[in-house]
């Protein structure tokens, strides 16, 4: 949710982000006008409790023949009072309305859609082969590792089972995550994967992504498509200690997204599924720390990837393609040596004070004073990243060499010999 103080005092700069997000500019005006006309209802509201207040005075000292005159004169009053209480009611609900409606100002991503993000870095060698590249799913199944058709049988298109050594494989990843986090400073944590509907409207992921999420109408929940989202309601409506630095947390859950609008697209394998496993990173901090803290996960990301062995480019999101609660957002991209080019594997996210705001989660200042934190997030590792490490480490007799970082989950140095 947007700092209506913020937007106040910098509408042009919203108005900017906006336009650069391909959303409605004109959006912000209606906003500060709904702001101007709730803080005059505020005030009208407030006189009018205050007279109601001093009246009520004036009738416990009148004699008995004033009474009545008063009594009826404090009727009227009460009747302005419920009405302008009213009035104050229904501007708040429309500022509420529009605030719900304005994504959160961005901050240095480039403008434009999902093809206008600018690339900032190539890391790793693109590897080259002297023989047929094989895909992921013909490499998965030829190792008895990935079984799509008796996923589908079971769940149907795009579900899945990872056998084996690609059960192993998996579980490895996830636990190589985990201890870089905990040796990050990050506490693990195995989050609900079942949400009320205000944590889910709290990180931002009905604003636009509700075709993307799973309801369960008959409980009025939901399943996350991330663990950022339960990492984000840890903490409603508390104060946080960030005295002592920032909290952080790392999640590992499964997660579930139905890929609407996706059919036919990446349909094949295990890179769009509706079902998989991701050790997410998640950060409150202070506002002031939020650009750092963005780098930190980043950094983290990259030494993952590193440890994996898969060629990969670090890309800066554009802003119509950030989703509603980042102000910027971090892709790093995998080369997908069957596909011929980069597939998103990670992301990070500066969200700023937008969830928090919507969920009301608080710090004190070094003056004790009150102050909407901060939340950023990162995945560290996901169940799509199998597709990168088998294509780029798959070898001409079909065989696939494991990361010498998994070795020890794996059991192996090489899948198929």
């Amino acid at each position: 949710m947007i700092d209506l103080k913020f937007l106040r005092e910098n509408p042009d700069v919203v108005r900017q982000s906006q336009t650069a997000r391909g959303e409605d500019p004109a959006l912000v005006g209606q906003l500060i006008a709904a702001d101007e006309k709730r803080r005059s209802a505020i005030q009208a509201a407030d006189e009018l409790r205050g007279e109601q207040k001093a009246f009520g005075k004036k009738i416990g000292q009148a004699s008995p023949e004033e009474r009545p005159a008063l009594l009826e004169g404090s009727n009227e009053l009460k009747t302005r009072v419920k009405e302008a209480e009213a009035a104050q009611a229904e501007a708040e609900a429309k500022v509420n309305e529009l605030q719900y409606k304005i994504p959160n100002p961005i901050q240095g991503a480039p403008a434009g859609g999902e093809e206008d993000f600018v690339v900032l870095e190539h890391v790793g060698e693109v590897p080259e082969f002297d023989f047929e590249v094989k895909d992921h799913l013909d490499l998965g199944e030829s190792l008895g590792i990935i079984d799509m058709k008796r996923g589908t049988k079971i769940g149907g298109a795009r579900f899945y089972y990872l056998a084996g050594d690609g059960a192993w494989m998996q579980l490895g990843m996830l636990m190589l995550a985990a201890q870089k986090a905990r040796e990050a400073g990050f506490k693990l944590m195995v989050p609900p994967v079942l949400v009320r509907p205000e944590i889910m409207q709290g990180t931002g992921f009905l604003d636009e992504h509700d075709e993307e999420i799973y309801y369960l109408e008959r409980d009025d929940m939901y399943l996350v498509g991330t663990s950022e989202v339960a990492l984000a309601g840890l903490h409603q409506d508390e104060i946080i200690d960030l005295s002592d630095g920032p909290l952080l947390y790392a999640g590992w859950s499964s997660c579930f997204r139905r890929e609407a609008g996706s059919y036919g697209k990446d349909t094949r394998g295990i890179l769009r599924v509706h079902q998989f496993d991701k050790l997410e990173m998640f950060a409150y901090c202070k506002p002031e720390d939020a650009e750092e803290m963005h780098q930190k996960l980043l950094g983290l990301e990259r030494e993952m990837l590193a440890a994996v062995e898969v060629p990969y480019r670090i890309i800066d999101v554009a802003a119509g393609d950030l989703g509603s609660s980042a102000a910027r957002k971090f892709d790093t991209e995998a080369w997908v040596p069957s596909q011929d080019t980069y597939r998103e594997l990670t992301s990070t996210s500066n969200c700023t004070t937008f969830q928090a705001r919507r969920l009301n989660i608080r710090y004190r200042d070094e003056n004790g004073k009150t102050q909407t934190a901060a939340t950023l997030n990162g995945t560290l590792a996901t169940t799509r990243w199998l597709v990168a490490i088998l294509e780029n480490n798959q070898q001409a007799d079909g065989s696939v060499r494991v990361p010498a970082a998994l070795q020890p989950w794996v059991g192996k140095e090489v899948l198929g010999a």
